[in-house]
């Protein structure tokens, strides 16, 4: 790596300069509104194909509806860049609303194309597919006709859209904005601090038992404090998505979670019974950690807390140099990716207060960039989120030349690409640990990792398919939403914890996003598609990097049982490629337990 020290800053001027005043910005949007207006009269005017022939409307339609695709995601992603960086930032949430009108016009446009492509007969529909113009959009052009298939007609799902803005995604929004205003005061060295809520998360992984325990007793009575209001944001959601559920006549909550990540409830049931099978083995880890810490038992503010005392902090340009390294040794196209990012200021990684909590990866496809969001304090934890989000980005960067239409990629496999980047380097930090202390230490955050996929992640799925069946029923009160976060925890973790974590479904952000259900079983799914991919590298060394992008290329276009059959050659509705899988992860157990003997 050339550079010496990056800017812990982001680079949003480089795409519209202003921030949320720009007027370039102003004007993209204007021309995106006019590009809408077009599609809408396009499809109005559209006519059902009758034959082969008439494919050159329906290839017109397609070419409009890419740049509008493309002119929406850039700017969703520019509002999310806005508001993440500066909570108070109230221009950005102006810019949110009025992007979201636009949103609803374009999904009712959508659905009023997807129910002519309905119409079309069988036999004319599979020889328009045929045509050099869409041969290589019949995956997703047979998705879009398959899901209009299982909706209501035009009117009610526009309707639907409609009143999504000020309902659905508002709910969401609405929750966005409390969190962002939340502070907890926390003392450190005799002085007391106000931190934003993720900044105060990111002490429950400090070397100190009695600051974890003091922050995580004060982020608990700041949920607390907050309960009643977050009470309102879930059941509203998820009270929206259940009436929307039943007007479809869609009977399973999983339907649309499942058909958005293309995978059968097979292979997630045989995902979720394989992860069981084996978690005795991480409960022997939970206990040997809960006795090098010197307590009984673990509590949850103790998960995530560093085995040794030694407060290890990495600085960013350190840890920017090693996932480098680390990306190197798998391939140079993912290595000069990350450089890249770190050298144009892609990131924005400062700690401050008026950021919101968390981190993400947003892509602007039509500049072909990515912004990554995070707050960076030195932890190694730190470093394997920021390997994460740039596995996020190198995926999104090698979908650039494919085909708009190809580039929506579900969350499962957008975590496989992240987890495997995670993976490269947490894999490199234990190999090259110079101390045997060291090397314990890293690989026990390896260990906890799986920890959090297998158990924490189980939680959350647990407690969301739950909480969904009793919320058919009516409001859930918050007492109730506090038992079955706990129960659902207690199981998850075989009941190997002291203490638990009951206000997690108003803490953890992706209770509440409205863009994707289920926001949980993907990250465990990504976590251990990624270790077969990632055995697969260990074995091919370097020449697997192009493969590894051609996987990428198709996970738009895909399901995921076909992917994993084409690229990997398994079938994962069977059991053996999940444990296959999970035993990497017990190896790492066993490594631990014999090394802390």
């Amino acid at each position: 790596m050339t550079k010496t020290s990056y800017d812990l800053t982001w680079d949003l001027d480089v795409i519209f300069e202003g921030g949320s005043e720009s007027e370039a910005f102003n004007q993209y949007l204007h021309t995106l509104n006019e590009n809408l207006q077009e599609l809408g009269d396009k499809v109005n005017q559209f006519t059902t194909p009758k034959s082969a022939e008439e494919v050159e409307s329906l290839a017109t339609i397609i070419h409009h509806l890419e740049t509008v695709t493309t002119q929406i995601r850039e700017s969703g992603a520019f509002i999310s860049c806005l508001s993440a960086q500066n909570v108070d930032d109230k221009k950005a949430s102006l810019l949110r609303a009025q992007v979201s009108q636009m949103g609803a016009v374009f999904s009712t446009t959508m659905t009023q194309l997807d129910q002519k492509l309905v119409q079309v007969e069988e036999s004319v529909w599979n020889q328009l597919l045929d045509s050099p113009e869409l041969s290589n959009l019949q995956y997703v052009l047979n998705e879009k006709r398959k899901r209009a298939n299982e909706n209501l007609p035009l009117e009610q799902e526009a309707i639907i859209n409609d009143l999504s803005i000020d309902g659905y995604h508002a709910w969401g929004q609405m929750y966005n904005t409390i969190v962002g205003k939340m502070s907890v005061e926390v003392e450190e060295n005799g002085e007391s601090h106000h931190l934003s809520v993720g900044q105060a998360s990111n002490k429950l992984s400090s070397a100190d038992r009695d600051v974890r325990q003091a922050v995580f007793h004060k982020l608990q009575n700041a949920w607390t404090e907050q309960q009643d209001l977050f009470g309102e944001t879930i059941n509203h959601l998820s009270g929206f998505r259940l009436q929307t559920y039943k007007h479809r006549e869609w009977d399973h909550v999983l339907k649309e979670p499942l058909e958005i990540n293309r995978m059968s409830e097979k292979t997630l049931d045989t995902m979720w019974s394989s992860i069981t099978k084996y978690k005795d083995t991480f409960v022997k880890y939970l206990e040997r950690k809960a006795h090098l810490l010197g307590i009984e038992k673990l509590n949850w503010y103790d998960v995530g807390a560093p085995i040794t005392n030694e407060e290890q902090t990495v600085s960013y340009d350190e840890g920017a140099k090693f996932i480098v390294d680390q990306f190197n040794q798998f391939g140079p196209k993912m290595a000069s990716f990350a450089e890249m990012a770190f050298e144009k200021r892609w990131i924005e990684a400062e700690d401050r207060s008026g950021k919101r909590p968390g981190g993400f990866c947003t892509s602007f496809p039509d500049s072909k960039q990515t912004r990554i969001f995070m707050t960076y304090s030195g932890t190694a934890s730190n470093v394997a989120t920021l390997a994460h989000e740039l596995g996020h980005a190198f995926h999104q960067h090698v979908m650039d030349d494919v085909h708009p239409l190809n580039q929506r990629y579900a969350m499962n496999v957008a975590e496989t690409a992240s987890t495997f980047a995670e993976m490269i380097v947490a894999d490199a930090a234990v190999k090259k640990a110079e101390t045997e202390q060291e090397r314990l230490s890293l690989l026990e955050d390896k260990v906890n990792r799986s920890v959090a996929f297998f158990m924490n992640i189980h939680a959350r799925f647990l407690f969301e398919t739950r909480f969904y069946e009793e919320r058919k029923q009516g409001q859930v009160s918050v007492e109730r939403l506090n038992t079955l976060m706990e129960e659902a925890q207690k199981e998850a973790y075989c009941d190997a914890l002291g203490e638990y974590d009951p206000h997690m479904w108003a803490s953890k952000l992706h209770f509440h996003i409205t863009g994707v259900p289920f926001y949980n079983f993907p990250y465990t799914f990504g976590y251990l598609f990624s270790l077969g991919i990632y055995a697969k590298a260990l074995e091919e060394g370097s020449d697997f990097e192009e493969k590894y992008i051609a996987l990428l290329k198709d996970t738009g276009s895909m399901r995921v049982e076909d992917l994993a059959m084409k690229h990997l050659n398994v079938d994962i509705e069977q059991p053996e490629f999940w444990e296959d899988a999970i035993k990497l992860c017990v190896k790492d157990v066993e490594e631990f337990l014999q090394l802390s003997q």
